[in-house]
Order: C-alpha cells, then sequence, then structure tokens
C-alpha cells in the first residue's frame, strides 16, 4: 500500500529508461475510450497500436438490428450534438423526439424530479433532513448521503432500492459517492429544463460533468444504432487496429511500463493506455504489485430483457424507475418513444432491466424464464401486454456497473488519481472503475490522455 502514499509523485515522473520514447504506446480496447485515445495520439503525430481482443469494434458501443426492424443496444445509451460533432457523426444522427424519467411507486407515476418535488411526503422529509444535515457529519454510505440529502422518504423508498438493485450491494456497505449519479445543482437542473421547453429539444441534463452541460448541448442519436460512434473513430485509425490480439502482460522494471506481450509475442512499448476492467488489469501487470489491490473490486452484471410488442408500450416515458422489490426489474426503457426510427412503425420496445452477477440464479436463468418474469411484474404496470407481445431478445452484460463497496473505498479514491505506474494509463468506465456515461467517457479521455503525453516526456 506504500504505493499509494507516493503515487501522484511518482506517475508524473517522465519515463526515460532506455529511450524508451521511440517505442509506441500500446491501447487495450477498440470500444469509445480506446478509440478516443487512438484518434487523439494520431492526431498529435504519436505512434501507436491498438490492440483489441475480440474480432470487431465498439465493445458495449454496439447495435443490432432484427430482420422484424428492431434495433438492440447494450443498454440504454445517450449522446449529444456536442459530441457527434466532435466525433463527425453530426449527419448520421437525428434528434432525440423525446425524453423524460419517471418513478413508478406504489401504482403511481411521479414524473422525476419535478413531480416528486410536488409530493409532500417527499418535500418534508427533504426539508427536515436539510435542517439535520447542518449539524451532521459528512456521509460515509449511500444510505447516509441520500438521508442526509434528500431526506428519508426518498431515500428509503426511491433512491436506496434502486442503488441496491442496480448494485447488488445494501446501502449501509455502499460508498457515499454514489451520489454523483444523480443531479445535484437543482438551480442549474430547473434552467435547463426551462430550456428544453422553450426550444423544444431534449437539453441534456445530468449525463455530463466533464464539461459543463448548456442549453446547446441536446441529445441526439445516430439512425442506425450507437455503434456508428466507434464506426466513426475506427474509419480514422483502422490501419493501427489489431483485432484478435489479447494483452496477456504488462511488463514494468523500475516502476515504468517497458512491454507488453500479445498473443505470446513481447512488444516493447513506450506506455500503455488501457480500457481493461481494473481487476483484470492488475493481473497483467509484471515485474510490481501495486495495483494488486484492484483485484478486489468487483463489477455488477446487468440483464436486459427486450419485449417487442404491438401499438405504443403505455408507458409514461422513455425511462420509468422500478425501485419496489416486488418486481424483477428496477428500470424500464421505452426505446422507441425517444428514438423512434430504431422501431418498426406501430410497434414499441420495452427493454427491463435486471441486475445479478455472473453464475447467479438469474444470470443463470434461460432467455424464456427470463422473459415470463418480465412479462408477469408489467402485468401490473402495463396492463394486457401478454396479448401484445411480439417476440423478446435477451442481452446479457457481465460487467456493467462499478460496485463502489466500501471495503475497497479508500482504494478507489487512490486509484482516481492515476495509477501510480509510470505510462501505464488507464481510461473508460471500466477503465476508470467510474459512472460514466458516453459524453463523459469521450472528454475525460481526450483530456486525460493530453495529459498522460506530458508525462512520458513526449
Amino acid at each position: 500500500m506504500q504505493f499509494f502514499m507516493e503515487y501522484s509523485k511518482k506517475s508524473n515522473e517522465p519515463c526515460t529508461m532506455n529511450d524508451q520514447n521511440r517505442n509506441p504506446i500500446a491501447i487495450l480496447g477498440a470500444g469509445l475510450a480506446g478509440l478516443t485515445a487512438a484518434v487523439h495520439l494520431k492526431r498529435h503525430g504519436i505512434p501507436f497500436q491498438l490492440f483489441e481482443s475480440g474480432d470487431h469494434v465498439a465493445g458495449l458501443c454496439k447495435s443490432e438490428r432484427d430482420s422484424d426492424g428492431f434495433t438492440y443496444d447494450c443498454g440504454v445509451h445517450f449522446i449529444t450534438n456536442r459530441l457527434a460533432a466532435a466525433v463527425g457523426i453530426s449527419t448520421e444522427c437525428q434528434p432525440m423526439a423525446k425524453y423524460g424519467e419517471t418513478v413508478h411507486l406504489r401504482g403511481k407515476e411521479y414524473s422525476y424530479p419535478l413531480g416528486l418535488m410536488k409530493s409532500a411526503r417527499f418535500v418534508s422529509s427533504a426539508i427536515i433532513a436539510k435542517t439535520q444535515a447542518l449539524f451532521s457529519k459528512p456521509s460515509i454510505t449511500a444510505l447516509q448521503y441520500y438521508r442526509n440529502r434528500y431526506g428519508k422518504t426518498f431515500a428509503d423508498e426511491v433512491a436506496l432500492p434502486l442503488t441496491e438493485a442496480w448494485s447488488g450491494v445494501e446501502g449501509h456497505e455502499i460508498s457515499a459517492a454514489v451520489g454523483q449519479k444523480f443531479v445535484n445543482n437543482l438551480p442549474r437542473m430547473l434552467m435547463l429544463l426551462s430550456a428544453a421547453k422553450a426550444t423544444k429539444r431534449v437539453v441534456g441534463i445530468g449525463y455530463a460533468s466533464t464539461i459543463t452541460e448548456s442549453p446547446s448541448a441536446w441529445h441526439v442519436y445516430p439512425r442506425n444504432g450507437i455503434a456508428a460512434v466507434c464506426v466513426k473513430q475506427a474509419e480514422e485509425v483502422a490501419d493501427m487496429i489489431r483485432l484478435k490480439s489479447r494483452i496477456e502482460e504488462i511488463h514494468v522494471e523500475g516502476n515504468c511500463v517497458q512491454s507488453v506481450v500479445c498473443n505470446g509475442e513481447t512488444i516493447p512499448v513506450s506506455g500503455v493506455i488501457s480500457t481493461a476492467p481494473v481487476h483484470n488489469l492488475s493481473k497483467m501487470v509484471r515485474g510490481s504489485d501495486s495495483l494488486a489491490p484492484l483485484q478486489s473490486f468487483r463489477y455488477r452484471a446487468m440483464l436486459f430483457i427486450n419485449l417487442k410488442l404491438s401499438g405504443p408500450s403505455g408507458l409514461k416515458d422513455v425511462v420509468t424507475w422500478i425501485p419496489e422489490r416486488k418486481f424483477p426489474f428496477f428500470r424500464l426503457s421505452d426505446i422507441g418513444m425517444g428514438l423512434p426510427w430504431l422501431v418498426p412503425d406501430g410497434k414499441s420496445q420495452v427493454t427491463c432491466d435486471i441486475g445479478c452477477q455472473i453464475g447467479d440464479e438469474k444470470w443463470s436463468a434461460s432467455d424464456e424464464h427470463l422473459i415470463e418474469l418480465c412479462t408477469a411484474g408489467l402485468d401490473e404496470i402495463i396492463p394486457g401486454i401478454r396479448s401484445r407481445l411480439l417476440g423478446s431478445r435477451v442481452v446479457r452484460v457481465p460487467l456493467a456497473y462499478p460496485i463502489f463497496h466500501l471495503e475497497y473505498e479508500q482504494v478507489r479514491q487512490r486509484f482516481e488519481k492515476g495509477t501510480g505506474i509510470r505510462g501505464l494509463l488507464s481510461v473508460g468506465r471500466n477503465g476508470e472503475f467510474a459512472h460514466t456515461l458516453m459524453e463523459d467517457v469521450y472528454w475525460r479521455t481526450r483530456w486525460k490522455v493530453s495529459d498522460y503525453l506530458e508525462t512520458i516526456g513526449d
């Protein structure tokens, strides 16, 4: 653990051993973060090789269209016109038709957040919490954070059940840092909501923190699915991408990256930019045990059950949050309501999100069982859904959300500031072990790579 006491000093010292900078930088993973890093390096004339263990680029940022005309993405993705312009796919995108979030609780629908703010139960509880918070100690757990910030009613009935559903951990075992997923600046949020109403655009709210959200940044989506974001970037660096090329080891000497091993071949490098899940990254490193504590970090797996329906879904908004534990899912998404070109005319698609762990009962369940489980749960929310069901598709994502467990929170906070190994940078949602969406992944990767180039003596 001594490494973590000195990482800020070590990670900012240039790598000069053996004149390494003549060798390329190895980028691990051809998802959004890896491709963003590759494009950035190419435009700055920095030699690199991008290694992708799979047989295609984009990772989880992919889309598939079935024979019935329904498009499936791995979960819900959000991008804005700002990101589309930066990547170069503005002409391939259309503005999102509609977006809203609803909380389904005890048979009632509350728009988020304004509907909840109109409820006397939630407001009175929040006021009491705000008063008590003036004399409270800083929150350590998610349970404390939600209760202190939003009140016991909202915390216990909405925020905690949802957080526990997608993390699989009780609120008193989760770090308060998980609260960063919620929009915390109420005046700014109200300003953006007003701008959205005035401009009739789906202004981005709460989906980017790296750069300031504004009325000029609204949600768009590629006509052929989210994969367009990565495909466009891959075109620019296609000659430097090596598919079916798994990095097995990262060799370190004197706390500085020296080489990588890919499919049994040792390749000298001047540095490594990794998008690998951090517990896997720590297992690759040879010559240093600095990252060994990261092997205890855990990710939550997700099941996305896509139900194809005739007619409109019957849901109120694009996203419906389901905090009650009697339901098997915690979120419902009506893809066609916000992105009508992704579903056939006169039909709809509802995606049910179920949190699980690889190998548990839910993960191992048959598609037929999961579909029946969701359909039975939806009977209460969408009456008559069975008679309109046209088909379905189940998507399993083994690494969907990082779990901010208190048992390794101090290590996680230190890791936020760097790997501590000179020449080794970890970026992306899995690589940073962070709750970030596409907008943040893109911009954070760009500025982190810029800073990184200075540390390796470019």
